[in-house]
This record gives C-alpha cells, sequence and structure tokens, in this order.
C-alpha cells in the first residue's frame, strides 16, 4: 500500500505541475512555492486540490516544530525548550495557500453540482479553521477572501468559528452519505489529485466523522458538547489503519523530520532529539514493566536509537536541560535513521486509527463517569485502549510477538477494573508522536500531571525569558499580520499563557 501511495504522488507531480502552471518550479512538494502561480479562476479545481492538500498536512508540521516542543516530545539541539512562538509558516500557510484554493474549490464544484468533490473542501476547511483557532484562538474568518470589501478583516471568535468547523463538517458528512448528480461528469471525479485518499469517499466520510470527533472532544469544557456526543461520532469513524490521514513522499523527496533529525545531526547543524518526558514513558520509568519479559516498549527501538554504551538504559533530554536525563547521567536516545518517523519517505500524518481508538476510549471512560483520578471501567473504554495501542503497534510495524508481550505486561493490560485516564492518554501520547493534537490534550486537561504521569514543566535554572514557571497555552499572532491588520490584531490578542476558549 505503501508503495502504490509513493507511485501515485509520483505520478501526480506533473499532472499537478501543469495544471497549476507553476513558473519555474519543477518540484510539486517545495512547499515554499505558491500554488496559485497563475490566475486560480483560471486553474481546474483539480488542479487546485493536491497543493491544499499538501500545505493542509504542512501547516501542522510546522506548528508542530513549536508544540512537539511545548508537550515535551523533543527539543532543539536535543535540550532546548521553546518560548514564546508566533507560528507564522502555519498562518502563511492556512491564509495564503489554503483558504484562497478552497474557496475556488468549493465555487468551481458548485458550478457543475460537484456535491461530493465540494464535501472534500469543506472537510479540509475545517480542519484548516478549526487548527487555526487552535494556535490563536480568534482569528479571521467570515471577511477573509474579500480584500476589497474587507481590507482589514475582523476577527471572528474562536468559538464562533469552531461553530463553523462542525457545521462544515456535518455538511460532508450529509454530502457524502447522499447521492452525487454530477457523479457522472469527468469534472466532478475526484482521483489522482488526491493525495490523502485517491479519491475514496469512503475513507474520506469516515475522515469527516474522526476529525469532528477530535473537535467535539475540545468542546466539551465550553462547547455544549457531552462525552456521549463524542462517542456516538466516532463509532463511525476510522476502522482500520488503511483510513489514516496521512502524506507519504515519494521517491527522491524527503520527509523534513529526516532531513532535520538525522542530515543536520549528522553534518553538525541544527537537530532535536527526544525529550525525556516521552522516553521515560517507553523505558519502563513512569511505568515499570512487570512481567519480567520486557524491558522497554517496542516502539522505542523502532523509532529512536541508543547510543550510550552497551547495556546503558535509554535517556531521554530534560526539557530545557543541558544534556542531561531524569536520572542525572547524560541523555543517549536520539531519533534513528531509518526509523518510522525519520526516514527518507516517512509520511506526516495528521490522525489516525489509533487516535480513533484513544478518542473512543476516553469518551468512553468519561461516560462511565470517569475522572482524573477514578479507577476502574468499561469493557467498550477498555477494549478501545488496548484497540488503540494495537493498531499503532501495527502502524509502525512493531514485531508481532514484542507488540503482545507488551500488551500483555501487567503495566499496560491492566483489566477493566484497574483503568485510570492516564494509562490512556500515555498511549494516546506515545501513538501520536509528532502530532498537533498532543498540545490539544494537554490544555484540555489544564498540563495535569495525574492525567499526564510524570509531566513537569521545562526547566529553568538558566532562563531569562518571560513566563517563568507557567506553561504555554497558545502562540501569538504573526508579526506580519499585526503589520498589516494592527488594529484588529490588537483587539484580539492575549498573552501565550492564557488558554484559547475551549480550554478556559
Amino acid at each position: 500500500m505503501k508503495n502504490k501511495m509513493k507511485k501515485l504522488i509520483k505520478n501526480i507531480v506533473i499532472i499537478v505541475l501543469f495544471a497549476v502552471g507553476f513558473s519555474g518550479c519543477d518540484d510539486y512538494l517545495d512547499v515554499n512555492k505558491p500554488s496559485d502561480a497563475v490566475e486560480i479562476e483560471d486553474t481546474p479545481m483539480q488542479g487546485l486540490m493536491g497543493p491544499v492538500m499538501l500545505n493542509t498536512v504542512y501547516a501542522n508540521y510546522y506548528a508542530e516544530l513549536t508544540f512537539g516542543n511545548y508537550t515535551q516530545y523533543f527539543g532543539s539541539y536535543g535540550s532546548g525548550a521553546a518560548g514564546e512562538a508566533y507560528n507564522s509558516d502555519t498562518w502563511n500557510n492556512i491564509y495564503t495557500k489554503i483558504l484562497p484554493n478552497i474557496k475556488q474549490i468549493r465555487n468551481k464544484a458548485s458550478e457543475i453540482n460537484a456535491v461530493h468533490y465540494e464535501a472534500i473542501a469543506k472537510i479540509l476547511e475545517a480542519i484548516n479553521m478549526g487548527f487555526a483557532v487552535d494556535n490563536w484562538d480568534n482569528v479571521p474568518y467570515s471577511q477573509t477572501g474579500k480584500p476589497f470589501e474587507y481590507p482589514f478583516p475582523e476577527f471572528d471568535s474562536g468559538k464562533q468559528v469552531y461553530s463553523q468547523v462542525i457545521s462544515l463538517l456535518n455538511e460532508a458528512i450529509s454530502d457524502l452519505e447522499g447521492e452525487d448528480p454530477a457523479a457522472d461528469l469527468p469534472a466532478a471525479k475526484i482521483g489522482s489529485e488526491d493525495l490523502i485518499y485517491n479519491g475514496d469517499k469512503g475513507k474520506w466520510l469516515r475522515a469527516a466523522y474522526t476529525f469532528k470527533a477530535r473537535y467535539q472532544l475540545h468542546m466539551m469544557k465550553n462547547g455544549g458538547v457531552s462525552a456521549s456526543d463524542v462517542l456516538a461520532t466516532i463509532a463511525n469513524g476510522f476502522t482500520s489503519n488503511a483510513d489514516n490521514f496521512e502524506l507519504y513522499f515519494p521517491e527522491g523527496k524527503i520527509n523534513p523530520y529526516y532531513s532535520t533529525n538525522i542530515l543536520s545531526r549528522n553534518t553538525s547543524n541544527f537537530y532535536r532529539a527526544p525529550n525525556d518526558q516521552l522516553i521515560s514513558m517507553m523505558n519502563g520509568t513512569t511505568y515499570p514493566f512487570e512481567s519480567g519479559i520486557i524491558a522497554i516498549d517496542p516502539r522505542l527501538p523502532a523509532i529512536f536509537e541508543n547510543e550510550g554504551a552497551i547495556g546503558d538504559p535509554w535517556r531521554g533530554f530534560m526539557n530545557g536541560g543541558s544534556g542531561e536525563s531524569s536520572d542525572g547521567e547524560p541523555a543517549n536516545t536520539f531519533y534513528k535513521d531509518g526509523g518510522y518517523h525519520t526516514s527518507e519517505s516517512a509520511p506526516l500524518i495528521l490522525i489516525t486509527y489509533a487516535e480513533a481508538m484513544f478518542i473512543k476510549a476516553e469518551a468512553a471512560f468519561l461516560v462511565n463517569g470517569g475522572t482524573t483520578a477514578s479507577v476502574g471501567s468499561t469493557s467498550e473504554a477498555y477494549g478501545a485502549y488496548m484497540m488503540g495501542i494495537s493498531a499503532n503497534m501495527s502502524q509502525i510495524d512493531v514485531d508481532d510477538d514484542d507488540g503482545s508481550d507488551y500488551m500483555a505486561d501487567a503495566a499496560v493490560d491492566v483489566s477493566e477494573a484497574e483503568l485510570m485516564l492516564n494509562h490512556i492518554m500515555k498511549e494516546k501520547y506515545i501513538a501520536n508522536i509528532h502530532n498537533t493534537e498532543t498540545f490539544n490534550d494537554m490544555r484540555r486537561y489544564d498540563f495535569s500531571n495525574e492525567v499526564f504521569k510524570g509531566l513537569e514543566l521545562r526547566l529553568e535554572e538558566d532562563s531569562e525569558g518571560d513566563y517563568v514557571g507557567e506553561w504555554f497555552r497558545r502562540v501569538n499572532y504573526p508579526l506580519s499580520e499585526e503589520n498589516a491588520n494592527e488594529e484588529n490584531v490588537l483587539a484580539n490578542k492575549q498573552l501565550p499563557i492564557v488558554d484559547v476558549w475551549w480550554a478556559k
């Protein structure tokens, strides 16, 4: 399947380049090239869809370079802790490369009544606008795309935008579940330009439900959504790893995590290395294994490598430290050349079947009256928890026997009667490495070390920055936007330690 997807993307490079008309550009996967180098009004909607999907995935990748540090997945040069951030590349992707193209796709699809094609555009619009709120809270939306009418667009509240996100997903679900009046028109068919699902509308439908459940989780505190609502939605979501929303890289194109964390480190340039919070969850420190059969999570050597002496324990870097691990010894764990996330052709991932199962597990746990400290739940919650682990093991191609031994250990196979929320969130944290959703999970639970066992603030002994002793909870508006739309930016600007609306 992976080879098929790589060949597919390689083949559509030429197709999309021709359709979009890049001037002097021979590399479709160069995300710094604009997707509308010609008048996008004159571009077929098929020529716009590929760039929208690509830039959607990259908008999340750019943000994860900040969020992954906040959630202590990794540190710059091994241990560097990020301060306040702007995520300007994510903003630029959403507002200059994605929304204008989505507008054109939807207009063109509407003209020929291509209901299913427009439904996919609605899903992508919802993903990007929901993500914009997750970054900045209040953002321009209702007045965007109308530069002559609204040269200085006002910001809609994050809550208003989220309401539109759910509406878009509901519309897309209804559209995809219904008939497509333009189904027989060649111009209405989505196929090779679909970098994610190659035109499989069933997978897009399940993706819409899964993204909706993700956003509903965010809204449980302040958005009038219940755990039962989430559970009902995710029941229609992903059904296997084949549904994973991910972008594979064709031959000759390099995954950016490989470029930064493998190639750059090999040439003594900027790199990132895994943090102690993550490695301690996987090496038996935070959750000691009990069977005597396994000593580490088998996903650990599938993703990272231990460069210490033979027999040394796996040690991650303390976030904000100077190269030490939590036991005071030098850290020794780095990204693996050829690891699941850091091979040349590794995919960039937005949402997976494993995450869907952890969403189901958490929702079922809460429906049963579960709290951050309660013990015990239902077979539905426990089954989804174990299925999420199994799905992630399979996703990254862990040996079946090693995966089974891990899942059979009493530290993991805790039983329905002993299941706690921290078990579910621990496994979701591990499965969602390099996923911006982890920052949302931590904000939802106020960075609780009951829910994320062992979680501690970055080290700050030598910090001269602001907000010492505080968790970062949002990013700042880009300076370019402040310069261009100063009055509206200043009216909505908040400190980076203030929660976005759904987490307050």
